[in-house]
């Protein structure tokens, strides 16, 4: 089974969502897989698990820096999304262990964490996981910083939904917003930040994609656009 990767470019939120759930739809049916790299505009999302409280901006802040805030699906608490940050979205189906109900959903976001930290190393960067918490981190002079939010969604035919938000060129202040993820004592950053300089983002996406499918032990890779639609 091919891996279909579609870069969007910039969409809104609502919009990749709505292109989540039918492309989640095409995999159910007995699909490919696919991987969506799109980024949004700005964007507070709320998970299942979001404390409005988290969000320090009243509406009118949210709209004099142009935010949305939208309650979504995905699993986790309050995230950022907006220009310089690329946003991956997994639609693949989970194997399901023998003798097992329910796939391995804990499972399939330590692996979302060690493409990401695979990723990072080919900048020189040393990324890590934190046990209890979700999302990859790296250390900064001013402590633990997290570099990638991870929130999934877990359909009834194991098939994910939701993913990652990778800062590579991201705007930094936009989480002044926002208590990121209900963590209180830790920061955020963002490869710019670390590396001194911008990032390719063109080539950031081959590289990542590179890493998710040696993560995945995916070797058939197709780059598509809008062909999703003609599978709807």
């Amino acid at each position: 089974m091919a891996l279909l990767v579609h870069d969007t470019g910039i969409m809104p939120y609502h919009g990749a969502w709505a292109m989540q759930r039918a492309l989640a739809e095409i995999r159910a049916r007995g699909g490919d897989d696919y991987l969506v790299l799109v980024q949004h505009p700005h964007v507070f999302t709320l998970g299942t698990a979001g404390d409005e409280t988290n969000v320090l901006w009243d509406q009118s802040q949210r709209v004099t820096m142009g935010v949305d805030l939208v309650r979504s699906d995905r699993g986790g608490d309050v995230t950022y999304h907006g220009p310089g940050q690329l946003v991956i979205y997994p639609i693949i189906g989970l194997q399901r262990e023998a003798g097992k109900v329910h796939a391995n959903v804990v499972g399939y976001v330590r692996s979302l964490e060690q493409a990401v930290i695979a990723f990072l190393a080919e900048y020189g960067i040393t990324g890590a996981a934190i046990p209890g918490l979700t999302g990859v981190w790296v250390e900064t002079p001013a402590g633990e910083a997290k570099i990638a939010a991870i929130g999934v969604r877990v359909n009834v035919k194991a098939v994910t939904m939701h993913g990652i938000g990778l800062n590579l060129n991201t705007d930094l202040r936009y989480f002044e917003g926002i208590i990121p993820c209900g963590i209180e004592d830790r920061g955020v950053t963002s490869l710019r930040v670390l590396l001194g300089k911008p990032i390719d983002e063109a080539e950031a996406k081959m590289r990542f994609v590179a890493h998710f499918c040696r993560q995945f032990r995916i070797e058939q890779v197709k780059w598509g656009g809008d062909s999703y639609a003609s599978n709807l």
